[in-house]
């Protein structure tokens, strides 16, 4: 049973879809729900499902949908906007259901359909969030059920809280506040969804795409309740970082400063290239690079020489905002190792690690009172804003 709070909605609008890279291919679905009144995005859920068809995929994003509605909106009207034909004219009673895979299918979305449920085609142009969603879950930048409003309680207490609580070992001076990193990752570029290395300031510097900056502001805004809280927005040097610093700091009225100690790893001679490319152009150093903390690529970093400048860098952060909440806007690999230091981890702890693009991870560095060396907590990681429309413009 869902524990999820249900909504007070008179009608609901489903737009669900569904895709297969090579049909059947590995495949994924994407479902919105919205208040067919004011439009408003309830909740969103974007997840793969394995190797399957497009049919197949279609028909698992309606029923997403309507799961959705039935926890989210049990009471409310219900009208499924999809740009799948088949689907829609089956689930309507106009067209036969014929194949065997759709039929259990079809009668897990009757069953989960209150009465009176209507189905409209729509146009693909007319489904883009949704179509957004299953090609975020096929690239591996999402997964599950995201409720509006359902985080924003969660950020806000982690950041209030850690100025006023004490870690179990006794970390923080009395009366002493820790220094709070809000860390947020940058938004998606060309190289984000090609799956290419894209490192710090020596890389080939790719900028935030369209849906990067719409990451970027939504993550700020969701951050925007806590914006007296913050101190300062402090950004990697590196162009997209900045880019996404700036759109940051203009929606929470901040300023920025750069730290260069946490721009991304030097990739040297692998930015630019695939995991495939790199593997056929340079046998074995990939699995050498992976095997060890030491190894770089040529006219690159390895990741103990990332971890020695996060650290300096996390030196100078703590000292000029000590016992302030800093916004961070850094990359995959300084973020995970600022993690990996507040846990007290070895560093290879990195490598078992996921970070979304624009995703929200906190930090709190305690003093220790001893030998000066800061104490980490880890607040939050890997968080994702509540679901907003993309194509809202006042998104963009």
């Amino acid at each position: 049973m869902s524990d999820r709070v249900a909504k007070v909605v008179a009608k609901v609008v489903i737009e669900a879809d569904g895709g297969s890279r090579g049909n059947p291919g590995p495949a994924a679905y994407g479902a919105v729900l919205r208040d067919a009144a004011t439009g408003e995005v309830l909740a969103e859920d974007g997840t793969a499902i394995g190797v399957a068809t497009n049919n197949v995929a279609e028909y698992r994003g309606l029923i997403a949908g309507l799961t959705l509605a039935a926890e989210l909106a049990p009471e409310a009207e219900v009208e499924v906007r999809m740009d799948s034909k088949l689907v829609v004219e089956q689930m309507s009673g106009r067209w036969r259901i014929k194949h065997p895979d759709m039929v259990p299918l079809a009668q897990e979305a009757a069953r989960l359909a209150p009465a009176g449920t209507a189905y409209t085609w729509i146009p693909r142009g007319q489904n883009g969030h949704a179509d957004r969603l299953v090609n975020e879950a096929l690239d591996g930048l999402r997964s599950g059920v995201t409720v509006a409003g359902e985080s924003d309680e969660s950020l806000l207490a982690e950041v209030e809280s850690a100025r006023t609580e004490v870690p179990a070992r006794g970390w923080a001076k009395p009366g002493g506040p820790p220094t709070t990193l809000i860390l947020l990752r940058h938004g998606v570029t060309p190289h984000t969804l090609e799956k290419r290395f894209s490192g710090g300031l020596a890389s080939a510097n790719p900028p935030l795409s369209d849906d990067g900056r719409a990451q970027i502001r939504a993550a700020a805004e969701w951050l925007a309740p806590i914006a007296d809280r913050i101190a300062a927005v402090v950004t990697s040097p590196v162009r997209r970082t900045v880019e996404s610093a700036e759109i940051a700091a203009a929606v929470l009225g901040k300023e920025i400063a750069e730290e260069p100690g946490f721009a991304e790893m030097e990739f040297g001679a692998w930015d630019g290239l695939t995991f495939a490319e790199v593997g056929e152009r340079f046998p074995g150093e990939l699995e050498r690079w992976l095997g060890s903390l030491d190894h770089a690529p040529g006219g690159g970093e390895s990741f103990r020489t990332v971890q020695e400048r996060v650290y300096a860098g996390l030196d100078r952060l703590l000292d000029r905002f000590h016992g302030r909440t800093v916004l961070v806007v850094s990359h995959v690999t300084p973020i995970k190792t600022l993690v990996a230091r507040a846990l007290d981890a070895d560093l290879a702890a990195v490598f078992r690690m996921e970070l979304a693009p624009a995703s929200v991870s906190v930090v709190s560095f305690y003093d220790d009172g001893d030998d000066g060396a800061a104490r980490g907590s880890l607040r939050l990681y890997n968080a994702l804003p509540p679901a907003r429309d993309p194509f809202d413009s006042s998104a963009w």
